[in-house]
């Protein structure tokens, strides 16, 4: 394995903590809505989100997604996304 390559962090939306990319759940916008992304690879604008209830707590509470995807989310879908996402829970 080569010495210098880094493994990819992101910023959880809710914690706001750098996390290794692997550690975190990625949550995508895509044009039918909102999805949760296990493998990292979709299509479209994503955030990502520790797999514990406080982060996602605080992801609900602070409005996280709507800031971090840049558009407008109602709750239903918020809140349909949040419930699939507590089964990730670590």
């Amino acid at each position: 394995m080569n010495r210098n390559s880094k493994t990819p962090e992101r910023t959880c939306v809710g914690c706001r903590q750098v996390r290794k990319k692997n550690d975190l759940i990625r949550i995508v916008a895509t044009e039918d809505g909102l999805a949760v992304d296990p493998e990292k690879k979709m299509n479209g604008r994503g955030v990502y989100v520790c797999p514990n209830k406080e982060c996602i707590m605080t992801a609900r509470k602070n409005n996280g997604l709507k800031r971090s995807l840049k558009r407008n989310i109602d709750n239903q879908e918020i809140e349909k996304i949040f419930v699939e996402i507590d089964s990730y829970e670590k």
